[in-house]
Order: structure tokens, then C-alpha cells, then sequence
């Protein structure tokens, strides 16, 4: 493809945040700006703002996310947030879940371009069936920037992660509205506390708004039954199954598409 935009130019903040893994994180947005442009995973109007709007909004996450974490970024997409925050964060162990091959393709192409592949993961898979069962892994921190809404994410991402584990769930301006909408819902699912999180304040012209949630030791009916069971798929609709077909798998329907100091609410 031809006529793709340069990328832009490395902000002083980047250095900042990034380090000496800067160059890294240019060569990442040039990755974006063109690879991920010419393969329908950035919009071409998003070039200009590829830095504040994407790279830096996702890396300020780091903020809040514990030393040595290992972190699941659900419904990668491009690899926003998870590969910023690798980038922040070398101390992090990151794992991008995506259920598209196109876009795990250039996951795998980006990690391997930029080395990190000791630190960082590609999984082609969907959320929560990564998490339920026997064989699923838990983590201890769920990152996701706008996969779903707050409720029903709350519902994907519970059996991901282990008790105490948080869900950091990236939103838009009217992050105070969803939470009011849905704070019910996450407190009868189990996540305690809420609250409603600034990253970046000072340092990046668009902060992350960040929902917090932390998952208890409450037991899902998934999980108590030791299997699927019942409960909702990665697009929302309910699952359920019989005697019949809980002896073969049932196809999940496609995911969501990707978008990301303390204040309690």
C-alpha cells in the first residue's frame, strides 16, 4: 500500500516514560502508523494522535499496576494497552489475548520486531474460555481498553483472574456515568472495591480513565461447577448448554473491536 503518513515525531514525554526503551516505542507507533494502517487495525486518521491519544494514554496505566505483575491484555487488537505498558514496565509479564489470527499475526510481528519476546505473549483466544476450566490460567491483573460494557466485561473478566486480582477497565469521558450504571452489577458479581482511577495526570495531554476493580474470593457458578457452564459470552450472549452438548464445544460469537489520582465514586 502506498500514500501511508510518516509517523510522528517522538514527544519529549516518551522519553520519560519509556527510557531506554524509547526507540522501541517509536519504532512501535511507525509500526502502527503503517503496518497496522494498511491491515485495517488503525484508522488512517488516527496517525496524527497515534502518540497521545494510543501509546502514551495506555503506557501511563503503569501507574497503577503492581511490581512484577503478570498482566492479560484482553481483546489486544493493535496491542493497546498491553504492549505500551510492556514498554513502561520491563518488569511485567504480558500476555495479548486476541481471537483474530489477522491481528495475532501482527502481534507476533511487532513483538518479535521490537524484542520483547521474553517479555510478552501472543495468545489467539477468547475471554473468559481462557480463564474457566481446569487448564485455565489466572492473572493478576486484566487490562482492557473500551472491549465491552463495564457490567458485562466485569462478568469476562472474573474468572481470568485470581482472588485479589485487579480488573483495570480503560474508558472514555463518561467513565463516572458507566460506573454509576453498573456498580450494582460488578458488586453482585464480586468486585470490591470500585473506584474510578486518572493516569498520566501532568504528564500526558489526555490522561487514562481507568475503572479499578478488585476480585473477591467469591466463586463464580462457572467455577463452583468446575467447567463453562452457564454465562455469557465474550459478545454478551448467554451460553447454555444441555446434558447433549456439553460434550462438544460451542462456537463463541466474534469480539467486541478494541478502543483506553484516585477518585472514588
Amino acid at each position: 500500500m502506498t500514500g501511508l503518513p510518516d509517523a510522528p515525531e517522538v514527544p519529549p514525554v516518551a522519553v520519560e516514560i519509556f527510557g531506554t526503551r524509547t526507540e522501541s516505542a517509536a519504532r512501535y507507533v511507525e509500526l502502527l502508523a503503517t503496518d497496522g494502517v494498511e491491515r485495517g487495525l488503525i484508522g488512517p486518521r488516527e496517525t496524527d494522535r497515534l502518540w497521545d491519544r494510543h501509546v502514551l494514554n495506555c503506557a501511563v496505566l503503569a501507574d497503577v499496576v503492581p511490581v512484577q505483575a503478570d498482566v492479560v491484555d484482553v481483546g489486544s487488537g493493535a496491542g493497546l494497552p498491553g504492549i505500551p505498558l510492556a514498554l513502561a514496565r520491563p518488569d511485567l509479564r504480558v500476555v495479548l489475548l486476541e481471537p483474530m489470527e489477522r491481528r495475532c499475526r501482527f502481534l507476533h510481528e511487532v513483538v518479535a520486531t521490537i524484542g520483547l519476546e521474553d517479555q510478552i505473549s501472543v495468545v489467539r483466544g477468547r475471554a473468559p474460555d481462557a480463564g474457566i476450566g481446569p487448564d485455565g490460567r489466572r492473572f493478576g491483573i486484566a487490562v482492557a481498553r473500551a472491549v465491552a460494557p463495564l457490567e458485562r466485561l466485569g462478568a469476562i473478566l472474573f474468572p481470568m483472574l485470581r482472588p485479589g486480582g485487579v480488573m483495570l477497565a480503560m474508558r472514555g469521558s463518561r467513565i463516572l456515568e458507566e460506573l454509576q450504571d453498573a456498580r450494582s452489577g460488578l458488586g453482585t458479581q464480586g468486585w470490591h472495591p470500585v473506584d474510578v482511577v486518572r493516569c498520566g495526570e501532568g504528564r500526558v495531554e489526555e490522561p487514562a480513565r481507568v475503572l479499578r476493580a478488585v476480585r473477591s474470593s467469591q466463586r463464580t457458578r462457572a467455577e463452583s461447577r468446575g467447567g463453562r457452564g452457564d454465562g455469557e459470552r465474550h459478545d454478551g450472549r448467554q451460553v447454555r448448554r444441555t446434558s447433549r452438548d456439553s460434550l462438544r464445544s460451542r462456537e463463541v460469537g466474534r469480539d467486541q473491536p478494541t478502543r483506553g489520582q484516585s477518585r472514588s465514586t
